[in-house]
């Protein structure tokens, strides 16, 4: 499964590699990260249809999580991809704003990756 992680925190990367170590190398998940809204949606460009799920965090500088997410499901290539958002913030007004704009679940940091982990093996 192809995961596009999208957040504006590099040491993200690092995170979700040493988490899904044995994963990545048994081959059942392969992840892209991107930094920015902006470059979330140039790769999805030039990828279509690649990306299964995208993990997006909500708040980031310029193009914010809500907007990428607004942008992908008016763009969905088909099938859609599922979509979970991510934020540090308890924030349930951005939750409902979310799933409004087509989330498909809503993860908070820090990230509980047993969690994350079940989810993804049920998807797969």
């Amino acid at each position: 499964m192809k995961i596009l992680v999208v957040d504006d925190e590099q040491d993200i990367k690092t995170l979700f590699e040493q988490r899904f170590r044995r994963e990545i190398r048994a081959g059942s998940f392969s992840f892209v990260f991107c930094f920015s809204g902006e470059e979330a949606m140039q790769y999805l460009g030039e990828h279509p249809s690649e990306a299964i799920l995208i993990l997006s965090d909500i708040n980031m500088p310029g193009m914010s999580g809500l907007d990428l997410l607004q942008r992908i499901r008016e763009k969905s290539p088909q099938p859609p991809p599922v979509i979970m958002m991510i934020t540090a913030y308890g924030n349930p007004e951005k939750q409902a704003e979310a799933m409004r704009l087509g989330a498909n679940d809503f993860l908070e940091k820090p990230i509980d990756f047993t969690s994350l982990k079940q989810k993804l093996m049920h998807l797969t």
